[in-house]
């Protein structure tokens, strides 16, 4: 492949998961079974102010950007990116999708956004532009303390999960499956649409545990 067409396709796999990701974020505010832990955030920040979703999540994504100055972390295209393109997309959706009641629709909602979710995890992170604000703060909290990037990543979602729940957010089973369903969908995806490099080497699993620290979501 050449390297026009690896930079065509990145960019493609970049675009269409961040926006996919905000596709699969929004069908799992529709099931109300539980969120991810940012958006469980997010959600409650959305009651406390009034604002959509989606507008929240832009607002924390720049917000959690900020913190990357004192942590020396270098945003790149897929950074300022998944700020915007993700809340646009929530947004959107949930503009598009119909309420929904029935306990027999919202139990495949949730289903489809988890899986969903992987997959646009799997596109976007393959496509090497950069990670996401919230898995920059993860990575960068690990090199500037030294602790491992699981304890960060722990106490970071922790935080953010009880923070969203008593302002509003919904935790539930949804919360739990996605928990544990995520790491191995995303693990998946990310094999399935790794875009080889120029030497034809794998460019997945080169990252390194940084790259492994971003499979939070």
């Amino acid at each position: 492949m050449s390297t026009k067409n690896r930079l065509g396709r990145r960019l493609i796999q970049l675009y269409v998961g961040l926006a996919l990701y905000g596709v699969s974020s929004a069908l799992l505010v529709e099931a109300g079974l539980g969120l991810e832990p940012w958006n469980v955030l997010h959600q409650g920040l959305a009651e406390l102010t009034g604002l959509t979703i989606g507008v929240v999540s832009i607002v924390v994504g720049a917000a959690v950007l900020l913190l990357w100055i004192p942590l020396r972390q270098r945003p790149g295209l897929g950074t300022v990116s998944n700020v915007f393109v993700v809340g646009i997309a929530m947004d959107g959706t949930l503009a598009l999708v119909p309420d929904v009641r029935s306990l027999a629709v919202r139990i495949p909602l949730l289903s489809a956004g988890i899986l969903l979710n992987g997959m646009a995890t799997g596109l976007y992170i393959s496509a090497r532009f950069g990670p996401g604000p919230r898995d920059g703060l993860m990575t960068g909290l690990h090199r500037r303390t030294g602790r491992s990037i699981r304890l960060m990543r722990t106490a970071i979602e922790v935080a953010v999960v009880v923070t969203g729940f008593a302002l509003g957010g919904t935790v539930g089973i949804g919360t739990v499956l996605y928990a544990v369903s995520i790491g191995p969908l995303a693990q998946l995806f990310l094999r399935v649409f790794d875009v080889p490099s120029a030497s034809g080497g794998s460019t997945v699993v080169a990252e390194g545990q940084p790259h492994r620290a971003i499979l939070r979501r």
